[in-house]
């Protein structure tokens, strides 16, 4: 099997460029048909000298690939799904590794979901693109229908770009959120060459300000992305109580949430930022649960886990997934909520809930596909 060109960093095209016998510059000439170009194929490199491209075709293709399903909602947002390492999508059998069977960490499947919006409180107009970083996941989240699957394999940055590169609206994107299948700092060194070449002007150039990587709190990791990263950060807290937050987020007890604020503050108040990182937002997602989450005390714990932090505070409405004890709670105690967090002077929205007739929720769609196989 041939190896992937796509995913490689600049530098890594520069190895690549090297064994092929090219010039040191032949690094970017291929990285601008790989990411720029959206060139098909190695033959297509026309300013990459003949022999060069021969040497290139006999080892290496360019390994974008298409969705092997794509599903719509009524409100517009499209849920894609995507093969990795060798995963084949039959129709009539659900999905299945290759050679049939059921499906394996060779042959697992992600999601990406494409989430339209013309509200004119959002600007109008926006198309932000939801990726996945992992087949599966191993934080075990009790809430999430990724964590039930247990974690299959990470992905490569191949894989987490092809979700953006190989998407019929690449064109009409205008954010891009690292909130899909899996937890992203579980698979920094991929996650972080994503990012590379999605800001890098070799690359795509998106500005890092478009871009956000969620994460449930893994310490070090977080450390590394506000380090060598300007993109924007979410962090999903959904309880400010530590023991209650424990039982619906495992990752609780590796790293407890009091602990990830104080790297979030500490990082800002030292200025440690990389450079330009003074537009960097950062925002904690909040799942709400009845009765689990949503009462006053809860408001209170936000508010002195926050406190003096300058965020904004995103409200989710719990999804039903199948076979969990937690139910959504009314639009009232949203409201009730969200309005309880504004008079402690925090920043805080409801996030509207999208695409729930096509299964949008992260992980629905693949562990209802899997169990097919």
């Amino acid at each position: 099997m041939k190896e992937r060109l796509f995913g490689k960093t600049l530098a890594q095209l520069g190895e690549v460029a090297s064994q092929a016998g090219l010039p040191r510059f032949a690094a970017r000439q291929i990285a601008g048909w790989i990411y720029r170009k959206n060139a098909c194929s190695v033959a297509a490199m026309t300013d990459v000298s003949a022999s060069g491209r021969a040497f290139l075709e006999s080892r290496y293709e360019i390994g974008r690939s298409a969705p092997v399903r794509e599903t719509v909602s009524v409100d517009g947002t499209k849920k894609y799904l995507f093969a990795t390492g060798g995963g084949v999508y039959t129709p009539d059998g659900g999905l299945t590794a290759s050679g049939g069977g059921v499906v394996s960490s060779e042959g697992s499947f992600v999601e990406a979901a494409m989430i339209p919006d013309t509200s004119r409180e959002n600007g109008g107009d926006r198309a932000t693109l939801c990726v996945s970083s992992q087949a599966g996941c191993r934080m075990g989240c009790d809430f999430c229908a990724t964590g039930r699957q247990g974690l299959a394999h990470n992905l490569t940055a191949g894989d987490i770009l092809n979700q953006f590169a190989s998407l019929p609206e690449r064109d009409a994107l205008t954010n891009i959120v690292y909130m899909g299948m899996g937890e992203p700092l579980d698979n920094p060194d991929e996650v972080l060459r994503s990012l590379e070449i999605l800001t890098s002007d070799w690359g795509y150039g998106w500005s890092p300000t478009r871009i956000t990587v969620s994460t449930a709190g893994v310490a070090p990791a977080l450390e590394r992305l506000l380090a060598e990263s300007r993109a924007h950060l979410a962090v999903s807290l959904h309880n400010p109580f530590s023991d209650e937050r424990a039982r619906i987020m495992p990752i609780e007890r590796a790293y407890p949430i009091e602990s990830v604020v104080e790297i979030v503050r500490r990082h800002f108040l030292r200025g440690t930022a990389a450079p330009g990182s003074a537009q960097r937002r950062v925002s904690f997602e909040y799942i709400v649960m009845k009765g689990l989450n949503d009462s006053p005390r809860h408001v209170d714990g936000l508010a002195k886990l926050l406190n003096g932090l300058s965020c904004r505070i995103n409200l989710i409405r719990f999804h039903k997934i199948p076979g969990s004890p937690y139910f959504s709670p009314d639009a009232a105690t949203m409201e009730r909520f969200r309005d309880a967090l504004t008079r402690k002077g925090f920043t805080t929205t409801i996030r509207a809930s999208r695409g729930e007739d096509i299964e949008a929720a992260c992980g629905l769609l693949s562990t209802k596909q899997a169990a097919r196989g």
